[in-house]
């Protein structure tokens, strides 16, 4: 379908109606705001969710006319859509002001917001806070790239909102200004996306544009932001740390998550497992007392979490061996910090591919050669990871998710771990990451049957 003219004085464009684009839909419609919807996938015209908010003389599906953004005043961009899209390119170039679903929400916020991104553990560190901020007695609400839409959020009129920011939303953020931001960490990502990893650095370190009060990782010198002198930040490291920053201390044999010299939780005394969620808790601590929360209050809510499905969840024990599922490990830092967590362990049985993202798969050499892993490779990127990986350690190239857990559970011993770590986005062979997990858990829950 092409179309060239726009019925709407202000001439509105919502380009992209997967979550976020269906979210501003529905803010939009709620404020009386005329829009045109476009999206490049004729089938959502006729799914009745995706549209229940878009009037169907008012969208365009397919192979839409670049003219459409002529006399566009404002799109609104989905993170799905790259920006060098030409339809967003003719509209910049006609002076349309293009921004996404963050402005609009912190146009109508009106509680403060704590805004969350990195390339690994963000979805973990903001679901945390939100139960850590909870269990201090104030009604946060909780979404963002993780879960609801952040415009879904203003309907809940909480004391605090906590947002999972990703770099495609906030590469096309215009303003930001929120209470309190940080950057977890950041190594090589969407590389299909970026031109370098410099570019995918610069979107990160848009959250703190105007930001009151940062929280930085002293280990991680990407992390670190370019603010104002007089900006407070709050540090944190994976060692022992200065005073008043975060970090972990080993006294009389137990680890011990301080503030400074005072101890806060042991690692014992924590529900998730793994070190690279230790340090997640790490983060949260130190983004909770920047809230001026009450610590005893904080550290009651870390001990009860118990972690997110598809993130280094433990799915069974079958014949001593383990069964972990990480489905949501998408990148090479995400699965590097997964096998640090599973150093003290037996052999590691990893399944790893998918669609590569233009990474650089030798990146995780490091990882592989502290540890006793064999690789089981799968989807597109499985020759490009025999190729980078193979003199590190063993790959096996298998055709499926399933064979490749059959693989594993045939070789692994008592002691030791499969883990589905794949390093990769799942969209060569899954709708999603999550529906990979599930795949796997199902494979795995076929192997307990059988055994």
């Amino acid at each position: 379908m092409t179309t060239s003219t726009i019925a709407s004085s202000e001439r509105r464009i919502i380009f992209g109606l997967g979550v976020t684009g269906q979210s501003v839909a529905r803010w939009w419609r709620q404020q009386g705001v005329p829009f045109y919807a476009i999206d490049s996938r004729t089938e959502l015209q006729d799914d009745s969710h995706a549209i229940a908010h878009i009037d169907r003389d008012q969208a365009a599906f397919g192979d839409v006319d670049v003219a459409v953004a002529d006399d566009c005043t404002e799109m609104i961009v989905s993170p799905g859509v790259a920006l060098d899209h030409p339809l967003v390119e003719r509209a910049l170039e006609r002076g349309c002001r293009v921004r996404g679903d963050i402005d609009l929400f912190l146009e109508a916020a009106e509680a403060p917001v704590v805004g969350i991104t990195g390339s690994n553990g963000k979805s973990t560190v903001t679901s945390l806070l939100g139960e850590m901020i909870s269990a201090c007695d104030v009604k946060v609400a909780v979404g963002g790239n993780l879960g609801r839409p952040a415009l879904d959020l203003l309907d809940d009129q909480p004391d605090l909102y906590i947002l999972e920011l990703s770099s495609f939303q906030l590469e096309r953020a215009e303003t930001m200004g929120l209470q309190l931001a940080t950057v977890i960490n950041v190594s090589a990502d969407h590389l299909d996306r970026y031109a370098s990893l410099s570019d995918y650095h610069r979107a990160k370190h848009a959250i703190f544009k105007k930001v009151g009060h940062v929280v930085a990782n002293r280990d991680d010198p990407l992390t670190i932001p370019l603010v104002p002198e007089d900006t407070p930040v709050t540090w944190w490291r994976s060692g022992e740390p200065d005073l008043n920053e975060f970090g972990l201390r080993q006294i009389d044999d137990v680890m011990w998550l301080c503030r400074g010299l005072e101890k806060l939780v042991s690692v014992e005394a924590l529900s998730v497992a793994g070190r690279h969620n230790t340090l997640n808790v790490l983060v949260a601590l130190a983004l909770g007392t920047a809230l001026q929360m009450p610590m005893d209050k904080l550290v009651e809510g870390a001990k009860r979490y118990r972690g997110l499905p598809h993130r280094c969840q433990v799915i069974g024990h079958i014949n001593g061996v383990r069964y972990i599922d990480d489905s949501k490990g998408t990148n090479i830092g995400a699965t590097a910090a997964a096998l640090a967590g599973l150093a003290d362990d037996g052999a590691i049985w990893l399944i790893i591919g998918g669609q590569g993202k233009g990474q650089d798969f030798s990146l995780l050499k490091p990882a592989l050669s502290k540890l006793d892993v064999r690789l089981l490779a799968i989807g597109e990127a499985r020759e490009e990871i025999r190729s980078h990986l193979s003199s590190e350690a063993p790959v096996e190239v298998i055709d499926s998710l399933e064979a490749a857990v059959t693989r594993g559970a045939s070789g692994a011993s008592p002691g030791d771990t499969v883990l589905l770590s794949p390093a990769c986005a799942s969209f060569d062979m899954f709708s999603n990451y999550i529906e990979r997990g599930e795949r796997f858990q199902e494979a795995v829950a076929a192997l307990e049957v059988a055994a």
